[in-house]
C-alpha cells in the first residue's frame, strides 16, 4: 500500500509539472498567478511545481509586469536552450535532417537527396544517421543536451517489439524495423511517425489548425497523406493506418498509383503524378521544378497545363469532399510542398468542387485553408514528438526510448 501510495503522489506531481510545463510552453510567459488560474492549482501547488521546475533549469524568469496595486509579478517561461529537439523527414526525394532549440528555432540543418536507389532502407538509414551527426556538430551542442529525434516517414508506422516497424508500400518498404535500425547507430531517444501525422501535429499545435478540435491536415508532396483530427485528437484506427487519403479511389479502373492499385486520389493529384500528366517539364528537372514550370506555363495561358490544373482542382475537391462527408471536420488545411505551391492559384476552385461534391450541411461548417508552416513543416512535425515527451514528462526523464507517437493529445495545454 505505501509503494502505491508513492506511486501517486509521484504520478501527481508529475501530472501538474506537465500541465504547468505545456501551459508555459503555448500560452507564456506567464505569471505565478495566472498559471494558477488556467490550471486550477492552488497558488502553494504552483509555487513549489515552479520552484522544482527553474530548479531543474526547465523554466526560466522572464521579466515583470505592474500589477494592481502590488509589487511586479515575474514573468516565467520555458527555458528555450535546456534540451534540443531534431526532426527528421525521410521524404520521397530527399532525407531532411533540423535541430532545433526548445522553442522550435532552427539552428542547424543537413539535406541529403536520394539517390537512384531511392528508399533503399540502409541507405536512408545511413542518411538519416550522416545527418544527426552533422546537424549537432554544425550547432555546437553536446549529443547528450538532445532531448529526442522525431522522424517522419512515408507509410504506416506500428509499434513492434523492438521499435518502430514501417509498411510503405509506395517505397517497397514491408516491416522494416527502422527503430532498430536507427537505435543501432545512435544513443540519442528515437520516436517515429507517418509523415502525414507530424505535420498535422505541427499544423495543430503552431499553424493553421490551432483551436481547432475537428480537422483534417492533408499533405500533398510527391504523395497524399493526411492528418484526421478527431476532438483534439489523432485518429489512427486498429493499426495506425488511418489518414492513407491519397489512397482512397477517385477513379474506377483509373491511373496505376504507386502503391499498385488504380484510380487512387494520388494517382492524380500528388507532384509525381502531375508532372506525369502534363508532359512539358524541362529534361531533368526536380519535381519542384517540374510544378513551378506548370504553374508558369498555365500563368501564359499554357492550354494544357491550365486544363491540367482546373481538373486538379476539381480532383482535389472531389476527394475533400469525402473528408467531409466522412469526418464533419471543421477545418481542412491543404499543406505540404505541393499542396502550397499549387494551393494559391486553386484554392478557389477548389473550395467551389468541394461544395458541389459534399453534403451541404457539414459543408457549410466547414472551411479549406492553406498551410501556415512552410514546405519543411514535415521536420518541425518530427521534432515535435520529442517535444510531446518532454511536455507530457514536465521536462524530466524525458530520454526515455519508449515512442510517443500515437499518444499526443493534439490539444496544446491540457
Amino acid at each position: 500500500m505505501t509503494q502505491r501510495g508513492r506511486r501517486t503522489v509521484r504520478d501527481l506531481r508529475r501530472g501538474n509539472r506537465s500541465a504547468l510545463l505545456r501551459h508555459l510552453y503555448f500560452e507564456g510567459p506567464l505569471s505565478r498567478q495566472e498559471l494558477a488560474g488556467h490550471t486550477g492549482l492552488s497558488s502553494g501547488s504552483v509555487s513549489n511545481v515552479v520552484g522544482d521546475l527553474i530548479g531543474d533549469g526547465v523554466v526560466e524568469e522572464a521579466g515583470s509586469v505592474e500589477s494592481d496595486g502590488g509589487r511586479p509579478r515575474v514573468l516565467l517561461q520555458v527555458a528555450r536552450r535546456n534540451g534540443y529537439l531534431i526532426g527528421v523527414d525521410v521524404g520521397e526525394t530527399r532525407v531532411r535532417v533540423a535541430l532545433f532549440d526548445l522553442a522550435l528555432t532552427e539552428l542547424a540543418t543537413a539535406d541529403h537527396p536520394l539517390s537512384d536507389s531511392g528508399h533503399d532502407v540502409g541507405q536512408v538509414v545511413s542518411l538519416v544517421l550522416k545527418g544527426l551527426t552533422a546537424v549537432v556538430r554544425e550547432a555546437g551542442i553536446d549529443q547528450a543536451a538532445v532531448v529526442g529525434v522525431g522522424v517522419g516517414v512515408p507509410g504506416i508506422v506500428e509499434q513492434g517489439d523492438d521499435g518502430p516497424v514501417v509498411h510503405g508500400q509506395t517505397i517497397g518498404w514491408d516491416a522494416v524495423p527502422l527503430g532498430a535500425l536507427l537505435r543501432d547507430g545512435t544513443s540519442m531517444p528515437l520516436h517515429v511517425d507517418n509523415g502525414a501525422k507530424t505535420l498535422g501535429q505541427a499544423e495543430m499545435w503552431f499553424g493553421a489548425g490551432r483551436g481547432a478540435r475537428n480537422a483534417v491536415i492533408a499533405l500533398l508532396g510527391s504523395g497524399v497523406g493526411a492528418c484526421v483530427v478527431a476532438d483534439g485528437k489523432p485518429y489512427r484506427g486498429a493499426t495506425s493506418s488511418a489518414g492513407e487519403w491519397g489512397h482512397t479511389t477517385l477513379r474506377v479502373g483509373g491511373r496505376r498509383c504507386r502503391c499498385g492499385a488504380r484510380g487512387c486520389l494520388e494517382a492524380y493529384v500528388g507532384a509525381e503524378a502531375l508532372v506525369e500528366r502534363w508532359g512539358g517539364a524541362p529534361e531533368g528537372a526536380s519535381e519542384e521544378a517540374a510544378i513551378a514550370a506548370l504553374l508558369r506555363a498555365a500563368d501564359e495561358d499554357d492550354a494544357s497545363a491550365r486544363a491540367l490544373l482546373d481538373e486538379t482542382a476539381e480532383y482535389l475537391g472531389a476527394g475533400i469532399s469525402d473528408l467531409v462527408n466522412l469526418f464533419n471536420p471543421e477545418l481542412i488545411v491543404l499543406s505540404g510542398w505541393t499542396g502550397l505551391m499549387i494551393g494559391p492559384r486553386l484554392l478557389p476552385a477548389v473550395r467551389e468542387a468541394t461544395a458541389a461534391y459534399s453534403l451541404r450541411h457539414p459543408w457549410d461548417r466547414a472551411s479549406v485553408e492553406l498551410g501556415r508552416l512552410g514546405p519543411d513543416a514535415v521536420t518541425v512535425g518530427a521534432a515535435t514528438l520529442p517535444l510531446a515527451r518532454f511536455l507530457d514528462a514536465g521536462g524530466a526523464g524525458a530520454h526515455g526510448r519508449d515512442r510517443v507517437a500515437g499518444t499526443t493529445d493534439f490539444e496544446p495545454a491540457s
